[in-house]
């Protein structure tokens, strides 16, 4: 099942996840607000679809919402989908074959537009259950 999660980061910040079942496919940086976050994963939805496929690995370009292939420092391929002014919104991990990174791009613009929210920063900040207490009675047998 794809999904989009929003994650904690460090110092209060949030970061979005594209997922499926528990693989991340696509990761953001860290936002300062989790409305930030929300914005990012409503682009995606809305313009991933459409979006080009620029691969930088074979000198093309792109404008507008666009999907990168990027040669990997070493070697590889990864992906990043970039908003209309540039900004980066997220990016994949690098993969051996381009293959894999063309597959990551299918996947976002088939699945993300019906992708579930899952907003996991809710229990990362919830209070954890205070540990249970022993009984009265064994309690008391000890102390005798």
């Amino acid at each position: 099942m794809h999904r989009f999660k929003i994650v904690a980061a460090k110092d209060g910040q949030s970061r979005v996840q594209f997922v499926y079942n528990s693989e991340i496919i696509f990761w953001s940086e860290n936002y300062k607000s989790k409305a930030s976050a929300k914005n990012c994963i409503e682009s995606i939805k809305k313009n991933a679809p459409g979006a080009a496929v620029a691969d930088l690995s074979e000198g093309e370009k792109g404008t507008g919402y666009r999907f990168e292939i990027v040669a990997g420092k070493n070697k590889g391929f990864f992906v990043r989908f970039v908003a209309r002014n540039g900004e980066t919104m997220v990016t994949t991990e690098n993969y051996a074959a381009k293959k894999s990174a063309q597959n990551a791009i299918d996947s976002a613009k088939k699945n993300g537009p019906g992708a579930e929210v899952v907003d996991e920063t809710l229990a990362a900040a919830a209070p954890k259950p205070a540990a249970k207490a022993a009984p009265a009675k064994k309690a008391a047998a000890k102390a005798k």
